[in-house]
């Protein structure tokens, strides 16, 4: 494991590796980022009130749908898992580089030769909404189930108009394609953390940056629930010790110490956990060590690791990094699922970022055809603990 402060920083600029989207911005702080934003759903700061949440918003105080997206009764097909979703892999079909010149079809075949059955990928524009459909659409088809994770950017003046402009590009995005799931946003605590903290007090974060992402968290819900009521909400995963930024919108606190303001709820719960972050039931930062997975756990919803990963920088061979990956990383979480109600590991990543990404996190290089060793231990650790 990193220093303490340097694994705060390292998180915040390498987490995830994923580089952009579909048109997003990348936030120095997650895998995905995006941009995109409205006011309450009935309620203004200082009313505690479940907002929108994993229930529908007021109407009355809702934005209008956006033009062109499905009402909430249109029928659509829904993209939804008919079979276990224990095991799933992330990719950027929105992505350049070997997303792009490894076809979806070959996606989903390596996808299904590692036994895995959900594909993350992110979205942040209409366009990218409609082509994450298509290839949903077909690997649903043989058994894999792709979500979103609808990203936005914080580059709002307030929290309102972050609000407004995440609820109506939630409901471009929905009104395209429904799933079963939705994940909203990607990693924004640590772009609102005052330093190299360890993210476990409110007081580790920007009050000004807290309000924001809460705006674009709440306005993303909105706008899915407005389109579609039943599709469950996963909160935007985080990592290492940055769990007080999801107390404080379970709680409706916020870094000032202030209470009393919209509180968020959520159906899932998701999380990322990285090669370095040493054991989750006990991770050690400047102030202590903390139980992260017991905290996520008390919010009482199903918890998906969503980003289970090997940093590039892993002191080790590719051969001692496959196996790290699966005892201590894909091991060490299978053994605490049911103790802690964990659902869902899904690997952080399919295919390495190109030069210009984040940096080689994929099981796969980057020409989309060659295996790492990590690959097979992948494969072999899911086939020996099937669930």
């Amino acid at each position: 494991m990193l220093l303490p402060a340097l694994a705060a920083a390292f998180v915040l600029t390498a987490c995830g590796g994923g580089g952009g989207s579909d048109g997003g911005t990348v936030a120095s702080g997650g895998s995905q980022s995006s941009s995109s934003t409205t006011p309450d759903s009935g309620t203004s700061p200082g009313t505690t009130t479940p907002d929108g949440g994993a229930s529908a918003p007021a109407a009355a105080s809702s934005p209008a749908p956006a033009s062109g997206t499905a009402a909430a009764d249109t029928p659509m097909p829904v993209i939804a898992p008919s079979g276990s979703i224990f095991y799933g892999m992330n990719g950027h079909i929105n992505l350049t580089g070997p997303y792009q010149t490894s076809t979806p079809e070959q996606q989903l075949a390596q996808v299904k030769d590692l036994g895995l059955t959900l594909y993350r990928n992110d979205v942040s524009s209409v366009a990218g909404a409609q082509k994450l459909a298509s290839v949903a659409q077909m690997m649903a088809k043989s058994g894999v189930t792709v979500y979103p994770v609808i990203l936005q950017s914080l580059v709002f003046s307030d929290e309102n108009s972050a609000y407004q402009a995440s609820y109506t590009l939630a409901q471009q995005i929905v009104g395209v394609q429904r799933y079963a799931y939705y994940e909203v946003t990607n990693e924004l605590a640590p772009q609102c953390l005052v330093g190299w903290v360890d993210g476990v007090r409110s007081t580790d974060y920007k009050n000004d940056c807290f309000q924001q992402a809460r705006g674009i968290i709440r306005g993303l819900i909105a706008g899915i629930k407005s389109v579609d009521p039943v599709g469950k909400i996963i909160i935007g995963g985080n990592t290492w010790m940055h769990y007080a930024f999801d107390v404080m919108l379970a709680n409706g606190t916020q870094p000032d110490g202030t209470s009393g303001h919209p509180a968020v709820t959520w159906d899932i719960t998701a999380w990322h956990w990285y090669s370095e972050q040493g054991d989750i039931r006990n991770a050690c930062g400047g102030t202590g060590c903390y139980n992260v997975i017991g905290t996520l756990q008390s919010f009482g919803k199903p918890i998906w690791i969503n980003e289970v990963g090997m940093r590039p920088d892993f002191p080790g061979t590719p051969d001692q990094a496959a196996t790290y990956m699966a005892n201590n990383m894909m091991g060490a979480l299978l053994a605490i699922a049911p103790q802690y109600n964990i659902q869902s590991l899904q690997v952080y990543e399919l295919y390495d970022d190109p030069p210009t990404g984040q940096g080689p996190y994929g099981i796969m290089l980057n020409d989309g055809v060659t295996k790492k060793p990590t690959y097979a231990a992948v494969k072999n650790f899911v086939a020996a603990n099937p669930r």
